[in-house]
């Protein structure tokens, strides 16, 4: 189970824009910076994201069949703006993972909870800070 379509569309309206403000500095969130597949418009989004040793892990909390990991994917990649740092991420990849074995182990239980098991794993540039 993911969180309920008409929370996404409360939070799109409302949380977003107010989260937007703080996430791209606080640790464990970001603003993901993709580009619309048709519409060809810049958008920002914020996320729940996370550090692995190859790029970085976004949890999915809506499922996969949003807009924005549709842009990612379509893309390739994306921009992650996370603790004041711009990074640009590569060969998106939707996973699976009901052990959510890339969060942290507090945030898994969050996770857990919500029953959220699909992550975007994004590979960082070789040109790309670490954070």
């Amino acid at each position: 189970m993911v969180i309920p379509r008409s929370v996404a569309r409360f939070n799109k309206v409302v949380t977003n824009r107010i989260s937007s403000i703080v996430a791209g500095w606080l640790p464990g969130f970001g603003i993901v910076e993709h580009i619309g597949r048709r519409s060809g418009h810049a958008y920002r989004t914020p996320v729940n994201v996370f550090q692995v040793p190859d790029g970085m892990v976004i949890a999915l909390t809506y499922g996969r069949d949003t807009d924005w990991v549709k842009n990612v994917l379509a893309a390739g990649g994306c921009s992650l703006q996370t603790r004041g740092r711009r990074i640009p991420l590569t060969a998106p990849r939707v996973v699976h993972d009901v052990n959510r074995r890339s969060a942290p182990p507090v945030v898994r239980q969050i996770l857990a909870a919500l029953d959220v098991t699909e992550f975007l794993h994004l590979a960082r540039t070789p040109d790309a800070p670490t954070v």
